[in-house]
């Protein structure tokens, strides 16, 4: 029986997500060897070899989820594989198999120039790229040419359910302002003022 399978790798690991759903932790097995593993859990078995490249098995570990398996795999060497199984051949074959993965090359970032190109690449943005860029003062002008066009009832509307509303509502239907009146109350926890 096939059991499906995927995987992905960085340069240190491949991870395998073996897809058999409601697996038993306590009867699942995996055997780990420098260029094979095995799954087995009751009559199901995959085996996947010859792999790309060796793994460490002391290295390798895995963990049985709901529905998957996920076997990690510690690599010999880094770097990348390009698949999982294959005839390729093992770099490593006609060395011990005990020798010490090569060390990680530290590469010396240039934070500067890094911070100075993605600066330099963002640009301003306009109206027409983006209709929400400048927030209030991109809207202001839009309200603007809106009254200056409209005609006497629509400004009237404008200026009174605006005022009405305490500069939250603008209407620009006449007929529904005029017969709404709204009666305007200090926030809550102040009263008004009289004027002397």
């Amino acid at each position: 029986m096939s059991i499906r399978h995927e995987y992905y790798e960085n340069d240190e690991r491949t991870t395998v997500s073996i897809f058999d759903r409601g697996a038993d932790p306590g009867q699942v097995s995996l055997k780990f060897e420098p260029r094979k593993v095995t799954y087995t859990h009751g009559e199901k078995t995959l085996v996947l070899e010859p792999l790309k490249g060796q793994i460490n098995p002391d290295a390798c570990d895995y963990t049985v989820g709901k529905v998957k398996i996920e076997v990690r795999l510690s690599k010999l060497v880094q770097g990348r594989w390009g698949g999982l199984i294959g005839d390729s051949p093992d770099p490593l074959a006609n060395s011990a198999s005990t020798s010490t993965p090569a060390p990680a090359r530290s590469q010396q970032k240039n934070w500067d120039a890094l911070t100075t190109n993605i600066l330099g690449a963002e640009k301003e943005k306009s109206m027409e790229d983006d209709p929400n860029v400048g927030g209030d003062s991109a809207v202001n002008p839009f309200f603007q040419k809106l009254f200056a066009d409209a005609d006497e009832d629509t400004k009237r509307a404008m200026m009174k359910s605006y005022s009405e509303s305490g500069g939250t509502t603008l209407s620009t239907n006449w007929e529904e302002v005029k017969k709404a009146h709204v009666e305007v109350k200090p926030p809550e926890g102040q009263e008004w003022k009289k004027w002397s």
